[in-house]
C-alpha cells in the first residue's frame, strides 16, 4: 500500500473514505479514571469485617446492662468479668459462681485485634450487680483496635457509660 503524502487526502476506496468510528485515548483515559474513582468510594465504604470498635462497646455495654437489669428482676447478684481476651458473667448457685448459659450473657472473646485493658491491676477484673442494680465498685475497660480507644464505664450505680 503507498503511503500517501503529508496532508493528502485519501482517495475514496483506499482507506474506507471516512475516519474510522472508535474511542480516542482521552475518551478512554476519562472512563478508565471513573471506574478507578467508582471502586475507590466502594472500598472506602465497605465495612470492616470486623466490626467497628463503637459497635463492640456497645454490645459489651448492652450487655452489662443487660445482666444488671437481670440481678435486679432475679433478686440475686450477678458479676460481669472482664480479661484482655473477652468477658463473661456469672451467678451465684450455691455459694459459688457459675458461668451464665443464657445465650447474651454467655462468655464472649472481644473480636480480632481488640484488647481490653483493664482500671484494676491482674488480667482479670469483676464488678458485682447486687438486687437493687448497683455495683460493688466502678469498673472501667478500655478497649484498644488499630490506634483507636474507647471506655466503657461501668458506674457505682450500676449504670454502664461508653466514652472516648
Amino acid at each position: 500500500m503507498p503511503i500517501s503524502a503529508a496532508g493528502s487526502k485519501p482517495r475514496k476506496g483506499e482507506w474506507g473514505g471516512e475516519r474510522e468510528r472508535g474511542f480516542t485515548l482521552i475518551e478512554l483515559m476519562v472512563v478508565v479514571t471513573i471506574i478507578g474513582l467508582a471502586s475507590a468510594a466502594v472500598v472506602f465504604a465497605l465495612p470492616d469485617p470486623r466490626g467497628r470498635l463503637a459497635d463492640e462497646a456497645a454490645r459489651f455495654a448492652a450487655r452489662a446492662s443487660a445482666a444488671r437489669d437481670l440481678a435486679v428482676v432475679g433478686a440475686k447478684p450477678i458479676s460481669v468479668w472482664v480479661s484482655e481476651g473477652g468477658y463473661g458473667f456469672d451467678e451465684r448457685v450455691d455459694g459459688a459462681w457459675v458461668a451464665m448459659a443464657e445465650k447474651p450473657l454467655r462468655v464472649t472473646q472481644w473480636g480480632k485485634g481488640t484488647h481490653a485493658t483493664l482500671s484494676g491491676a491482674g488480667t482479670r477484673d469483676r464488678v458485682l450487680f447486687d438486687s437493687v442494680g448497683s455495683t460493688d465498685r466502678p469498673l472501667d475497660v478500655t478497649l484498644a483496635r488499630s490506634g483507636e480507644t474507647l471506655v466503657v464505664h461501668i458506674g457505682n450505680d450500676g449504670k454502664v457509660h461508653i466514652g472516648g
